[in-house]
């Protein structure tokens, strides 16, 4: 694991080093209250928490997996839609309880917002085309006159600007996507993660995966809540826990087709 990293994840996992019993903290009596847990979701990660946009109907792990909090809680789940860029914000705001669409756990994050043990990990990966005929394996994608597109403000955007020697980068913006600039053949390869790699695998029949040889940038995923309530934060964690224990978490994963980056 990176050494950034190293420091971010042994800095979430002294938060969990609470002494004691769990006991309901203000968040935790707020959900009793209401008798519902406000859970955030980004409904546009496939397999993890996605929005089908011809019937509206949400499903991935975290659809399951919130469902099974909601058990345990014994309380109703309702969903608030943000992403990756509002999530603090958000959370911090009291918008919602926990986020639940696996969270990076990237340093920048963890300044703001305590994180649980994570569930999944995620390297990062390729995806071209199964006509391209420059890229066959991942040794040729460093290599001169290979264009790579990252989505500009994801992890991927730093870690393949300082991997790649010989390749140019191509940082992509709204509205264009990486999927058009892929089939339109103005770069050969795109970035990203093990989630989002299925989502084009499973739908397009164009595209083909390149996987790294060795890790890259294992980037472990958890669930998030706002800082300043530790027994909220032992209450989830101990969720992960169990989910772990019990099997619901290798069962969901296994309805996703996740099982390869779930965190035991």
């Amino acid at each position: 694991m990176p050494f950034i990293l190293r420091i971010a994840f042994t800095s979430a996992l002294a938060s969990l080093m609470l002494s004691g019993p769990a006991l309901a903290g203000p968040v935790q009596e707020k959900i009793s209250a209401r008798h519902a847990v406000r859970v955030c979701i980004w409904p546009d990660y496939y397999g993890i928490t996605f929005r089908n946009p011809r019937t509206q109907q949400l499903a991935g792990i975290d659809i399951d997996l919130s469902a099974e909090l909601g058990k345990d809680l014994k309380a109703k789940v309702e969903y608030v839609e943000t992403s990756f860029a509002t999530l603090v914000e958000d959370l911090q705001a009291d918008r919602c309880d926990v986020g639940m669409f696996a969270i990076g756990m990237l340093p920048q994050r963890m300044a703001h917002l305590r994180f649980t043990q994570p569930y999944l990990s995620s390297d990062i990966y390729g995806i071209t085309t199964k006509s391209n005929a420059v890229i066959k394996q991942w040794a040729d994608i460093d290599q001169p006159g290979v264009l790579v597109a990252v989505q500009a403000g994801t992890f991927m955007e730093p870690v393949m600007g300082e991997r790649l020697k010989h390749a140019k980068l191509v940082r992509i913006s709204p509205p264009a996507t990486r999927e058009r600039e892929l089939e339109g053949g103005r770069v050969d390869v795109f970035m990203t993660d093990f989630p989002y790699s299925r989502r084009l695998l499973d739908n397009a029949d164009w595209a083909r995966l390149v996987s790294p040889p060795k890790p890259v940038f294992v980037l472990p995923y958890a669930y998030a809540v706002k800082p300043g309530d530790d027994a909220w934060l032992k209450t989830v964690d101990d969720f992960v826990a169990r989910i772990k224990r019990d099997g619901r978490l290798d069962a969901a994963a296994a309805r996703h087709g996740l099982t390869e980056i779930v965190v035991r």
